[in-house]
């Protein structure tokens, strides 16, 4: 038993923003804008949004179901409901298998948020004003090279995090969603406004909307249902640990159609945002990982205004990653808080730390200790690696069959307020073409 009283969230509005800022990370900004870059623009962004209906909505149903059912940390949650409809016990390695993953995420994922914090430094600072490409692309080098700055950046990173989470639900969570997702929105805004004057708007929208279906291979669909599960956060605790926040007044497939819409909107809008400017610049929207942190910054360096739209760029960045990051730390703290006698604070200390100290064996990957440490991959690489192509998808997949298989078909009915047709295609839809699509994301990305 818990020895607090669950949290909840104040209003369905908070929650959704919640979400949707968990939703909003690293993935939307920087991923998807590569991913497009990489897969051929409109055909990659069409087979995504369909992705992100047929196999993303139902899981994000799933896991918040599974979360409020339960009203408890991901892997009390399923061993609790495991128990109750008859299930054996192995299926809270579920729960642990999405706090894990959200734990060995964050320590990784603060070593970027860190860049980006460096990044909105060096923009103020004019750093990348006049810079040709081989100047940006000392500058990034120069960042990974040195152990100090990395240090520097992933705890001050962490900081802010841990500052936010340690308040609680209502006042950290909470807070931090209803600042920093409306700027988000607002920066998004005027970025794209600036990429309608660049002159290369069109091109941007007919490179993002306009399908050429000769670049869409196999390789391009699965890269695209990839997106769609990780984008939403899915297969990592925190969608569990959010709907254990939650009421019974919250109808849960039209909030995850909310959350979608807005995931999606604002991964467009990034799209829209970032590739005028690569074409005004007469750069490459297929770089890759550099896309945001070589190529961008160049075009910065030498527009017009380029500080500022820097500035706002990075600070968009830095947003999009803390929103992501308080979540990733959520549900180890409600597992920690809810396991030991220890305090919301203090629970949100211990995590951090140990979070904290992984991340520098992975920031040392970049210069110190570069060397592989298992299946030739360093420290960086290994956690992003077995978080992503192993632990996620079975998370995902295993929160799926549980709800679709093994939880009362009729109780999942009443709560998702379903009947006739509407029963049958999620059923269709939750029993075999969303756990279809996982396993094949996850076979492609062991054999790839």
């Amino acid at each position: 038993m818990s020895k607090l009283v669950h949290a909840q969230w104040s209003s369905k509005m908070t929650f959704v923003l919640a979400a949707a800022g968990s939703a909003v990370g690293l993935g939307n900004i920087w991923r998807f804008s590569y991913m497009v870059g990489d897969s051929g623009g409109a055909a990659f962004v069409l087979v995504y949004l369909a992705c992100v209906a047929v196999v993303g909505l139902p899981i994000l149903v799933a896991e918040w179901l599974i979360g409020r059912r339960g009203q408890k940390n991901p892997i009390n949650a399923m061993a609790e409901l495991a128990k109750a409809n008859g299930q054996p016990k192995a299926w809270a390695l579920i729960g642990v298998s999405g706090v894990l993953a959200a734990f060995l995420i964050l320590s990784f994922y603060s070593v970027i948020g860190g860049w980006s914090l460096s990044y909105t430094l060096n923009s103020v600072t004019g750093t990348f004003t006049g810079q040709d490409a081989d100047g940006v692309g000392a500058i990034f080098t120069g960042l990974l090279g040195s152990p100090g700055l990395l240090l520097l950046w992933h705890t001050a990173f962490m900081a802010l995090v841990v500052w936010i989470v340690a308040r609680g639900v209502t006042k950290g969570l909470e807070g931090a969603v209803r600042t920093m997702m409306p700027a988000l929105v607002v920066l998004l805004v005027v970025l794209v406004g600036y990429g309608m004057t660049t002159g290369h708007f069109g091109e941007a929208l007919a490179f993002m909307f306009r399908p050429d279906w000769s670049a869409l291979t196999g390789g391009v669909v699965l890269a695209a249902m990839g997106q769609a599960f990780f984008t939403l956060s899915l297969g990592m605790g925190i969608m569990m640990a959010y709907g254990s926040y939650l009421g019974e007044d919250v109808n849960l497939l039209g909030t995850a159609r909310t959350v979608i819409i807005l995931d999606t909107t604002i991964a467009l809008l990034a799209g829209l945002a970032i590739f005028p400017i690569v074409f005004a610049n007469g750069l490459s929207a297929g770089e890759g990982p550099g896309l945001i942190f070589v190529t961008l910054p160049l075009a910065f360096g030498n527009m017009t205004g380029g500080m500022l739209l820097g500035l706002m760029f990075f600070l968009l960045l830095t947003f999009a990653a803390l929103t992501s990051a308080i979540s990733l730390l959520e549900p180890v703290v409600e597992f920690v808080e809810e396991r030991t006698p220890l305090t919301r604070v203090m629970a949100a200390l211990v995590s951090a730390v140990a979070v904290w100290l992984l991340g520098i064996a992975a920031l040392m990957s970049f210069n110190v200790w570069p060397e592989p440490v298992m299946f030739g991959l360093n420290v960086f690489d290994l956690l992003d690696t077995f978080t992503s192509k192993i632990l996620l998808p079975l998370t995902g997949l295993g929160a799926i069959v549980f709800v679709a298989w093994c939880l009362d078909r009729r109780s999942v009915a009443a709560e998702l307020n379903l009947s006739g047709s509407t029963e049958q295609l999620w059923q269709l839809v939750a029993r075999y073409l969303a756990p279809l699509g996982v396993i094949l994301v996850f076979v492609n990305s062991l054999l790839g």
